[in-house]
């Protein structure tokens, strides 16, 4: 199995949390990028509108301790949770190549 098999299988982020909090914000979306890609100092996430490539869509990035997690012991405050199915397409495609950004895993027929 490849490292990219066992980081995405199926061709899916296996290191996230997503969350939906059914548009009560612009940023209705967040996805916690989480695993230990930063030798457990910081874990990134991301906020998303439905929508973010639109030029009134939004989308930004933070970072935040990993001993202060952003979504632990609750995330109550993000929304529910839901899957990477769950999300905008758009959202997922971000998700997808910020994923691959900090695996360090190149898009498929690249190396």
């Amino acid at each position: 199995m490849t490292r990219a098999e066992r980081l995405m299988p199926g061709g899916l982020p296996r290191w996230i949390r997503c969350y939906d909090n059914g548009g009560k914000t612009f940023d209705r979306y967040t996805v916690v990028f989480t695993g230990r890609y930063s030798e457990n100092r910081y874990q990134m996430y991301a906020g998303m509108s439905e929508h973010p490539y639109h030029p009134q869509g939004f989308c930004q990035h933070g970072e935040f301790p990993a001993w202060e997690p952003i979504d632990r012991p609750k995330y109550s405050h993000l929304g529910k949770k839901i899957t990477f199915a769950d999300l905008p397409p758009d959202c997922q495609k971000i998700i997808l190549s910020d994923y691959r950004e900090i695996w360090n895993i190149p898009k498929e027929g690249k190396r």
